[in-house]
C-alpha cells in the first residue's frame, strides 16, 4: 500500500478537517507532531494490521505510542477538556483520511479503546482500563473491495443452529453431572 502523507493544508482542504482549523492554528496544540506521527509508513501499516489481523480499530494499533508522545501526553493531562476533545476528534479525521487513502471505508461502527473513569475534580478525562488512557472509542473500517478474513462472529453464523444446539447439549450434560 502506498504511504499517505497528510499536510496541514491537505487536512484543512478535507471536508471534516476544515472544521478543525482551531486545532490546526492553535500553537499550543501538538498538531504538527500528530501529523508526523501518522505520516510514518510503519504506523500506517500497523493501523491496517489492527483491522485485518486483530479485529480492532486502526487507532488501536498505534494509540499507546501516540499517547506516549510527550507533547500529546502533556496536552491531554493539562489542557481544558474541550481543547483535548477537539484534538482527539482531529486525530480521528487524520486516521480517516489515511485509511480512505489506503483503500478503506468507514463501517459506521466504533470500537472500544478504554473504560472511562468516573469524573473527578482536577483530573483530566481518562480511562481506567483498555488500550488507551485518553481515547474511549475509535471508528472501525473495512476494505472497499471486502475483507480477506471474516470475524469470529461472522464465522460462527456459518454454524447455524448447530452452534446453539451444541451449547444447549453442553449445558444439559453439565446440569446432569453430580
Amino acid at each position: 500500500m502506498p504511504k499517505i502523507t497528510i499536510s496541514r493544508s491537505g487536512f484543512l482542504e478535507d471536508r471534516q478537517g476544515r472544521t478543525f482549523a482551531d486545532v490546526v492554528n492553535d500553537s499550543a496544540q501538538p498538531f504538527d507532531e500528530v501529523l508526523r506521527f501518522f505520516n510514518d509508513p510503519d504506523r500506517q501499516r500497523r493501523m491496517e494490521e489492527s483491522e485485518l489481523h486483530h479485529d480492532r480499530s486502526p487507532l488501536a494499533g498505534v494509540v499507546r505510542e501516540l499517547e506516549s508522545l510527550p507533547d500529546v501526553d502533556r496536552l491531554f493531562l493539562t489542557a481544558d477538556p474541550s481543547r483535548s476533545k477537539r484534538l482527539r476528534q482531529a486525530i480521528g479525521v487524520v486516521v480517516r483520511m489515511i485509511m480512505e487513502g489506503r483503500g478503506w471505508q468507514k463501517t459506521g461502527r466504533k470500537g472500544s479503546l478504554g473504560v472511562r473513569a468516573a469524573a473527578a475534580a482536577h483530573t483530566p478525562n481518562h480511562n481506567t482500563g483498555g488500550l488507551a488512557l485518553f481515547f474511549l472509542r475509535a471508528e472501525r473500517y473495512q476494505r472497499k473491495e471486502g475483507m480477506p478474513f471474516h470475524s469470529v462472529r461472522q464465522r460462527c453464523k456459518s454454524f447455524g443452529s448447530a452452534a446453539g444446539h451444541t451449547e444447549t447439549a453442553r449445558a444439559s450434560a453439565g446440569a446432569a453431572l453430580p
